[in-house]
């Protein structure tokens, strides 16, 4: 009789109610493959997406990519793991089980010290504030950064690791909870959503700041632009209140040579190099108590629909995580 388990099936694109809990075959691990119990799935706004059929998939869809669990079956030709081994992944697929497969040359060894709780809130969120700040834009001891939603998942940890490096940090935030959050984090300075532009040049005597981090988008883009620097840089690395519309090129210009870049966490973890230097640094620094993942939210697997609408809402802090 064949084996199975829940997971999360979304049957046709739609809002947060198409999530719904299914009996499904266990899955098997092919070669190179870990065959994981899940713990914990990372929520992350990039399913809301998927979901809705903004960013194809094929459907029916179980989604989740982020997750961290226990070994409990290796496929055949894997080498560095075995049954038992606590590992997360911030590139997995069908995370939002109880059993998922995950490749083994995308699998992270979790430190001990980490519970795994902590490990699913850490990969993507943390992996992407370590390539926003080291390698779209290598952030300086003494520069200005302004982070938007700095109560959020990558909001959090980018301003510990931004502090870290001694650069000054400025957030927007949208209640007084998320600035206390926020602060407690390291900012600076925490700023609300209106005429934030204004602020941070009046902050910055006038010149602006050298970078911008926005994983807001498209409620945030133009003031964004506004608060750069002259030949300063706008990293836009998501879009939670939208995509941004097509804009004029020649904006930049006029704005003192500034630079737009998009960039994607897969374009950051070519390969197994940059994964491991990346995915080290964070565990490690999470291990040692110098990076503090908050999880804001926690919702029981079969609550996965409840937990998207809370994340699109911007009703959360910190990190989202699934429990199964």
């Amino acid at each position: 009789m064949t084996e199975h388990c829940n997971a999360i099936v979304a049957s046709a694109p739609g809002g947060p109610e198409v999530l719904v809990l299914a009996h499904v075959p266990m899955p098997v691990p092919g070669a190179g493959e870990l065959l994981v119990k899940v713990a914990a799935v990372g929520v992350n706004f990039i399913e809301s997406y998927q979901r809705q059929g903004i960013y194809p998939v094929p459907f029916p869809f179980t989604p989740g990519a982020e997750a961290a669990g226990t070994v409990v079956a290796v496929g055949s030709g894997v080498h560095g793991f075995a049954v038992g081994d606590r590992i997360a992944t911030a590139e997995g697929s069908a995370c939002y089980a109880e059993f998922a497969i995950v490749p083994a040359l995308k699998a992270l060894h979790v430190p001990a010290g980490v519970p795994l709780d902590v490990a699913a809130a850490l990969p993507l969120q943390g992996m992407t504030a370590h390539y926003l700040m080291n390698s779209t834009y290598r952030v300086e001891p003494g520069q200005s950064v302004l982070l938007h939603a700095g109560a959020g998942g990558v909001g959090l940890l980018l301003t510990q690791l931004l502090k870290e490096r001694e650069a000054r940090v400025i957030t927007t935030v949208s209640t007084e909870e998320k600035e206390e959050l926020s602060r407690v984090a390291g900012a600076d300075e925490v700023l609300g959503y209106e005429n934030f532009a204004e602020q941070v040049r009046e902050l910055t005597d006038g010149d602006g700041v050298d970078v911008v981090f926005d994983g807001v988008g498209k409620d945030t883009f133009d003031g964004s632009l506004a608060s750069l620097r002259t030949r300063g840089t706008l990293v836009l690395f998501g879009g939670a209140s939208g995509q941004v519309p097509p804009f004029d090129l020649q904006r930049l210009n006029a704005g003192g040579s500034l630079t737009v870049v998009r960039p994607k966490l897969a374009d950051y973890l070519r390969n197994p190099q940059e994964r491991s230097w990346r995915a080290t640094e964070v565990f490690n620094a999470a291990a040692s108590g110098h990076l503090s993942a908050r999880i804001g939210a926690r919702f029981p697997l079969a609550e996965a629909g409840a937990a998207h609408a809370a994340l699109q809402g911007r009703r959360t802090t910190g990190k989202v995580i699934l429990e199964p």
